[in-house]
């Protein structure tokens, strides 16, 4: 047994001026007719088609956002949905900013006592970091090398 459906949205427009109005301005007549197939959509594709159509209306994508964040975000949805979400979008609630504000200055407070500590007891980076550069595009083993021949060229008067 094979299922077909499909969804039409339909907009007919017609408009009449009154005296005095720039018909140049206006369309008299619009007519807009969208229709997809309906047994395969979800619920993302079916909100996506009717964005498609309320653009067609003359709504604005500010309008119509806001439109789809009061499904969620009204008093009438109870607020564990709401909190859910927010979760799966990754939103914070107004009544949640302080906690998360708190939580901020605890992890700056954490990141300031171990900022500290390393600076107390290993310094800062080098001053001369060019000095260093120059050593990087070498091995451990080979730096072990010079620095084992110019103790051997100090210890033989060399250097």
């Amino acid at each position: 047994m094979t299922y077909e459906s499909t969804v039409q949205f339909k907009f007919d427009a017609t408009f009449i001026p009154s005296y005095g109005w720039d018909t140049d301005d206006y369309i008299p007549e619009e007519h807009y007719l969208i229709t997809a197939p309906a047994s395969d959509l979800n619920a993302k594709q079916y909100f996506k088609l009717f964005e498609k159509f309320m653009l067609c209306v003359g709504m604005s994508p500010e309008s119509i956002r806001s439109g789809a964040m009061s499904l969620v975000f009204n008093d009438y949805v109870n607020e564990e949905e709401q909190r859910k979400v927010c979760k799966e979008y990754e939103l914070t609630m107004d009544e949640d900013l302080e906690k998360k504000y708190q939580d901020f200055k605890e992890r700056d407070a954490q990141w300031a006592k171990i900022n500290a500590h390393y600076e107390k007891n290993f310094g800062s980076e080098p001053k001369d970091w060019g000095r260093f550069q120059r050593f990087a595009k070498y091995t451990d083993d080979q730096l072990e090398e010079m620095l084992d021949a110019y103790e051997q060229s100090k210890l033989d008067g060399v250097a």
